[in-house]
């Protein structure tokens, strides 16, 4: 068959329709910028309502507070204990433990709450009521921090709030950061953070902690890198470890085990740390909140672990 005889008349309706379609005028500039508009408008729709905040995790509304944003929020978590006005705040729980009865119960418009918060049930309670829940991703490193501060400011609508902590949070964690790695790594100590230690049971952090990036924050080594989260030790590998630096959380409280006790331990006292007795307590929120105190926090361990 040729390609003539493919060739097929054209109806004179398909030559009238051709016509018409060219003859359309093209779609003008204001017609585009009236799509944008559109797009703009819903996207107004969803923006989250945050006039009554409920912030779970001290990190979370220690930003919130920096962001100069406080007055939106209703509650906070036991966690949330910077600055001081927010102990003022009703206490929703602790942000690992949470009761969604209690958070609802407080009317909130939003729920703001860090990686990690729990239990997952009660989560999936929380995500599923009328109530928007949104999860605000933690990473325990400085680009960590000002993804976080942008992630907050982003939701509380803010951005431009947000830029400016940012680059000021930036500046002094490149500062401290710094100042810390001129120390050779030879001189570098070596660091074991102590979760807890009751009964003789040593938990201690390994890789991807808070305790484990505050700890290089501050220019030391952890001594106990090898594994992720926290883990119990027997004796042997705590000796192994051998910690120039023992380091733990200060409990206000005093339900912390005391230094006495902790350099009683036989695993321990044969140390570096406990010959030396070179134990370091800091408040928990402090050093491992990973929010825009933390270049502060790094700075003070270091200095705590080194000499002014």
């Amino acid at each position: 068959m040729t390609m003539r005889n493919n060739l097929r008349r054209i109806r004179p309706w398909e030559l009238a329709l051709t016509a018409a379609i060219m003859a359309l005028p093209l779609i003008p500039a204001p017609t585009i910028q009236g799509f944008a508009f559109i797009r703009a408008a819903h996207a107004e729709e969803k923006k989250l309502d945050t006039s009554r905040l409920v912030s779970v995790g001290g990190d979370i509304t220690e930003i919130v507070y920096a962001l100069g944003e406080e007055s939106r929020l209703i509650a906070r978590d036991t966690t949330s204990i910077y600055p001081e006005a927010a102990l003022k705040l009703p206490n929703v729980g602790y942000m690992r433990a949470l009761s969604p009865e209690g958070i609802l119960a407080m009317n909130p418009t939003a729920i703001i709450a860090v990686e990690g918060s729990g239990p997952q049930e009660a989560l999936a309670v929380l995500k599923n009521a009328s109530v928007p829940f949104e999860t605000v991703p933690s990473a325990f490193t400085r680009d960590g921090i000002i993804a976080k501060i942008d992630r907050v400011g982003t939701l509380l609508g803010v951005p431009d709030k947000a830029k400016a902590l940012e680059e000021k949070v930036a500046a002094d964690l490149d500062a401290a950061i710094a100042d810390a790695e001129k120390r050779p790594e030879a001189e570098r100590k070596r660091v074991l953070f102590i979760l807890s230690a009751q009964n003789g049971r040593i938990m201690a952090s390994g890789t991807g902690t808070a305790a484990d990036g505050i700890v290089k924050l501050a220019g030391a080594i952890n001594a106990v890198g090898a594994f992720p989260g926290y883990k119990p030790l027997t004796d042997e590998a705590i000796i192994e470890a051998k910690p120039d630096i023992i380091l733990m959380m200060n409990r206000g409280d005093g339900a912390g085990t005391k230094n006495e006790n902790l350099l009683a331990q036989p695993a321990i006292a044969l140390t570096p740390a406990g010959e030396k007795k070179a134990i370091i307590r800091m408040d928990g929120v402090y050093l491992l909140g990973f929010g825009p105190r933390t270049a502060a926090a790094a700075r003070e361990l270091n200095t705590a672990i080194y000499g002014g």
